[in-house]
């Protein structure tokens, strides 16, 4: 195997690579971490010498928040400059809404409301075939969120919905994929993500993710497999 590195922006402390860092290394992939809210510098392009692609994660923060976020608008460059050059871009929640608006699309509150716990991945027929999320049909993930992609960016293509229509996966290009949920998401992690406001609502949550742990690794393990995948072949 050819070693290899991915830039992974991460932009709060409890929202960290988890399990998907973890199943990387079992491959010899590194990964080489940018904390925009450290102020660690965002580069305004990937050099394929260096790093085999781009992993954005999720965050609290909206993905038009850039006027209290100065980060996620050199995020949204590089997402955008990177998806351009044909490296192999992954985007999780904040992520996935983030290349979402940089490309074009539309990103706003669900207007289910909040999403939170572990529910199932309604794949679309191009989801069914699509090189990075292929597999069996309703597989559980773990789901934190408020906002969603309401508008896919022109030219993208649905990968797959939620249980009530919403968007939680694109593909925007041949080897850039963005996805609502949190396949990297272990019940540990997911455990911090608790606040005030979430009350009994999150100990369901909590409970069904520590439930579906182990269906939850089987499921999205393939991803950390096939991602970045030929440029690691």
């Amino acid at each position: 195997m050819t070693s290899a590195c991915l830039l992974v922006i991460q932009h709060e402390p409890e929202a960290p690579i988890a399990w998907l860092g973890q199943w990387w290394a079992e491959r010899g992939i590194d990964v080489d971490v940018r904390r925009g809210d450290l102020d660690h510098p965002i580069p305004a392009h990937l050099d394929p010498q260096v790093h085999a692609g781009l992993v954005v994660l999720g965050g609290y923060m909206g993905a038009n928040d850039d006027d209290e976020h100065a980060w996620l608008t050199p995020t949204k460059t590089l997402i955008r400059e990177s998806i351009a050059a044909g490296i192999p871009f992954l985007g999780i929640c904040l992520g996935h809404q983030l290349a979402s608006v940089a490309l074009g699309g539309l990103v706003g509150r669900n207007p289910a409301g909040r999403s939170l716990g572990a529910h199932p991945v309604l794949l679309t027929a191009a989801g069914e075939s699509d090189p990075l999320l292929r597999g069996p049909n309703r597989r559980l993930a773990v789901h934190y969120n408020d906002d969603i992609v309401l508008q896919a960016p022109p030219d993208a293509t649905v990968l797959a919905h939620g249980r009530g229509g919403e968007i939680l996966a694109l593909r925007f290009g041949p080897r850039a994929w963005g996805l609502q949920f949190h396949p990297e998401t272990s019940p540990e992690v997911f455990a911090t993500w608790a606040t005030e406001s979430d009350g009994a609502a999150f100990a369901i949550a909590l409970a069904e993710v520590i439930d579906q742990r182990y269906h939850l690794e089987r499921s999205w393990r393939v991803l950390a497999e096939r991602f970045p995948s030929p440029l690691t072949a």
